[in-house]
């Protein structure tokens, strides 16, 4: 059995909701049992430049995000099958547009290190993404990257300070809607 780190996040409709969809999916497939999953957070868009070179734009919605672990029986390409294909059940399209009701990216496979066309590992922008370290360090705060050795929360720390407005933890649940799924 291996530890499986996940991504999740969504920017079209409830991402709470969406993430909670995903993460329950995922536990339904056999081979894959979820452990734990991080709060939700609300994140500001990052935009990558290829998309404007493409005609694409991202929705003005912020995404929420979150991270969760599994273990799995499932080999990493196989597992990176099955969230593709709850991602495309919950209404992603890549074809479409690069706004997601459901993303969902490998992040940490075990302490695997891997490069070809369909998956890297680990993933290569961990460093660089706010909205992956803030959920993985709940989840892994003293967890060391494969390759550089440093922990989440080295990585966090040494991201450039965002002044605070570029996310913002939230609840699984608000005490406004009673009728939200719980933290799993």
């Amino acid at each position: 059995m291996a530890l499986a780190f996940i991504g999740l996040g969504s920017n079209l409709g409830d991402g709470r909701l969406n993430l909670q969809q995903a993460w329950q999916r995922l536990g339904e497939h056999v081979g894959i049992t979820i452990l734990a999953l991080s709060s939700p957070y609300l994140t500001r868009p990052v935009t990558k430049e290829s998309w404007a070179k493409d005609g694409q734009r991202l929705a003005e919605q912020w995404f929420t995000n979150a991270a969760g672990v599994v273990e799995t029986k499932l080999s990493p390409l196989e597992l990176l099958g099955v969230m593709q294909a709850v991602e495309v059940q919950l209404g992603r399209d890549r074809q479409k547009t690069v706004d997601r009701t459901v993303d969902l990216d490998l992040i940490y496979y075990d302490e695997r290190v891997s490069a070809d066309e369909q998956l890297e590992l680990p993933h290569p922008e961990i460093k660089n993404r706010l909205f992956v370290l803030a959920p993985l360090e709940e989840l892994a705060p003293d967890r060391p990257h494969p390759v550089t050795g440093r922990t989440t929360r080295q990585m966090r720390r040494d991201l450039p300070e965002s002044g605070g407005d570029d996310i913002r933890r939230l609840a699984w649940q608000d005490k406004a809607d009673a009728q939200g799924a719980q933290r799993t």
